[in-house]
């Protein structure tokens, strides 16, 4: 399993084209998935740091991918440090896909943004954002917490970026768990851009 965000999108996209192609009045619109698909492509991503005063020196520019991490076993994100309660700003457009108060990200807010990139805020001291919520870059989702497997450790937010497509030149042979590279983006480098 890449991550449970990924396995459901790909259920819900292949099931709609089951649906469309098995009922016949559905069959001439069996191409309206390909063509959202196409467009969220097109769609701009325009990052910006997902903590309110951040700065690229607030979090190690080594922590992604990094090994051994507890029961995680590679860290696929990057942890952004800030006072406990600082505003945690959505870093792109998207749309909230799911809020989550338990397991290992403990208050978490899980959001779909552009080029079908899932961007995922973990151990949120409180979560300002709702399921299907629209968002625009900046929004507040939460303020910067210790939830989740991070309870004891310095505040925190844990920053992913996963894509249900894969990018095959990511692949690692050499580090751990490298084949699932291909599915998880360094917001590193993308909030450096």
């Amino acid at each position: 399993m890449i991550t449970n965000t990924t396995r459901q999108f790909w259920f819900l996209f292949l099931s709609s084209f089951a649906f469309l192609v098995r009922h016949r009045y559905f069959k001439k619109w069996f191409w309206i998935p390909l063509v959202i698909i196409i467009i969220g492509f097109f769609i701009p991503q325009n990052m910006i740091i997902p903590v309110q005063g951040a700065t690229v020196n607030d979090w190690a520019q080594d922590s992604f991918w990094a090994y051994p991490w507890g029961s995680s076993i590679t860290h696929k994100g990057i942890d952004i440090f800030a006072d406990r309660s600082t505003p945690v700003l959505a870093s792109t457009n998207g749309i909230v896909i799911y809020t989550s108060e338990g397991g290992k990200g403990g208050k978490s807010v899980m959001v779909l943004g552009p080029k079908w990139r899932f961007h995922y805020y973990a151990h949120l001291n409180e979560v300002q954002a709702f399921t299907f919520q629209l968002l625009k870059r900046g929004t507040v989702l939460g303020t910067v917490g210790d939830t989740g497997n991070a309870k004891g450790k310095p505040p925190h937010l844990h920053y992913a970026i996963t894509t249900p497509f894969p990018y095959l030149g990511l692949k690692d042979k050499e580090a751990v768990q490298g084949w699932k590279k291909m599915f998880y983006l360094d917001p590193d480098s993308w909030l450096r851009l």
